[in-house]
């Protein structure tokens, strides 16, 4: 019998298992996961050329046999129980003769397992972006602002039928600042924070996806005010379609039952999704977001913004009219576009001291005592220069060097290798979309 033989029935075995696992039929789950677990040895046993695919054998039977030995344990349990009181009646006891139980079905410990793989996925340290630090947007910040920050700090505000949005979609092409602005509602927001994405939602066993999804959404609403942030969402809730296969449907049916909250409570409960490909996005999915908010290119005041906070505190040159004109250079430019073009800008002072044949001696600030200024740093220079040192940077002592201030002509420099990422056709697609389902960012 060949690998593929062995592989085939335990696969087939687990699949059945998992099945009526789900319909809670324990005794004939656990059965089948034995024979489940049996196929997948020997496949172990007769796996000798690939060690990758037998260590992969090995995980899938660990796993397979964590969940045997719950039912087992579970089992084993409800057997005591149905011996020591073998009519099976279920006899009411006082308050204080009823015995506290710490017996958990598999149901309690699959539930405690997934929260265990959720766990994650909260964003325990704040990631420091404040809602200054984000430029433009203005719109997309009122409407977060509206179903985050007010409702906590004036929850009177909130009354009657006027209750705060549950559904916020960002959309809008790569770079514009939509998990920037997630991180800006992380860190403002007082609430647990669940970033996710598909890849901690999406399970390679049969039936543990949309359990994932479900867990997540209870997590949420036991921990609340919370807001649930799933960064590129179309790549788990794309269009359905005739030729998905039946894990994918699934998963997204689940995700529709927990947006649409039926029967639950979901107040305090925000779900803020992001994506680039909105238009690719479910129908049904796209209707549980109540905002769709375009995150357009930086405008030219956002622009000159960028360029003010991504310099930062770096030493440099440039002045008010220098940042206009920087931002007039850029249109089309979209916030990452112009965060590189920036780095790529402060490394030409590096670059110069790299570069440089000759340096020459000026007063600054001692590297060590920022205080105390010393008169015999180095700096690079033309050889043509008063003072100047034929030298190499490998010669300049490393508490020694002053490097270039940046200056507006590193920018220019940058500028003549720097081009936009988002295509004309790109931005044509967006405002459509956003002339038909979105609002303007």
């Amino acid at each position: 019998m060949s690998y593929v033989d062995f592989v085939t029935p335990a696969i087939s075995y687990a699949k059945e298992a998992a099945s009526l696992d789900e319909q809670k039929k324990y005794e004939e789950a656990y059965k089948l996961y034995l024979k489940s677990i049996d196929f997948f040895m020997t496949a172990v046993k007769y796996e000798t050329k690939n060690p990758k695919k037998r260590e992969m054998l090995r995980e899938k039977v660990k796993e397979i046999l964590d969940r045997a030995e719950q039912i087992k344990e579970y089992l084993k349990k409800k057997e005591e129980v149905t011996n020591h009181n073998p009519d099976g009646a279920t006899k009411a006891r006082s308050k204080g003769d009823r015995k506290k139980s710490d017996d958990k079905s598999p149901k309690d410990e699959e539930k405690k397992q997934f929260e265990g793989q959720l766990l994650s996925a909260i964003v325990r340290e704040k990631p420091n972006v404040r809602w200054d630090d984000v430029a433009g947007l203005e719109k997309a910040k009122e409407a977060l602002k509206e179903a985050v920050i007010l409702p906590l700090k004036f929850p009177q505000l909130f009354v009657g039928k006027r209750t705060p949005w549950r559904g916020i979609l960002l959309y809008g092409p790569p770079g514009t600042g939509k998990s920037y602005l997630a991180k800006a509602v992380a860190t403002e927001a007082d609430s647990t924070f669940f970033s996710v994405s598909s890849a901690d939602l999406v399970s390679k066993w049969q039936g543990e996806s949309e359990k994932l999804v479900r867990t997540l959404f209870e997590m949420a609403r036991e921990n609340k005010p919370s807001i649930i942030f799933i960064d590129e969402i179309d790549s788990m809730c794309s269009a359905r379609s005739d030729s998905e296969n039946d894990s994918t449907r699934r998963i997204k049916t689940e995700f529709l039952v927990q947006m649409q909250g039926v029967g639950k409570d979901d107040s305090g409960v925000l779900v803020l999704a992001a994506t680039n490909l909105p238009y690719g996005l479910d129908p049904a999915i796209r209707r549980r977001f109540e905002r769709r908010i375009y995150i357009p290119l930086p405008e030219l005041h956002a622009r000159k913004e960028m360029f003010r906070i991504h310099i930062g505190n770096t030493p440099h040159s440039l002045n008010d009219r220098d940042f206009e004109d920087l931002a007039r250079r850029t249109e089309n430019y979209s916030g990452s576009d112009i965060a590189i073009l920036v780095r790529n800008a402060l490394m030409e002072p590096v670059r110069a001291c790299q570069q440089a044949t000759h340096f020459k001696r000026v007063s600054g600030p001692n590297p060590n005592n920022p205080n105390e200024i010393v008169h015999d740093l180095l700096t690079p220079c033309s050889p043509g220069e008063p003072g100047a040192i034929e030298m190499t940077l490998a010669d300049v002592p490393s508490d020694k060097l002053y490097p270039p201030t940046v200056s507006k002509l590193d920018f220019i420099k940058a500028l003549e290798t720097s081009r936009p990422s988002v295509s004309r056709d790109d931005l044509i697609s967006y405002e459509k979309f956003t002339s038909e389902f979105g609002q303007e960012g």
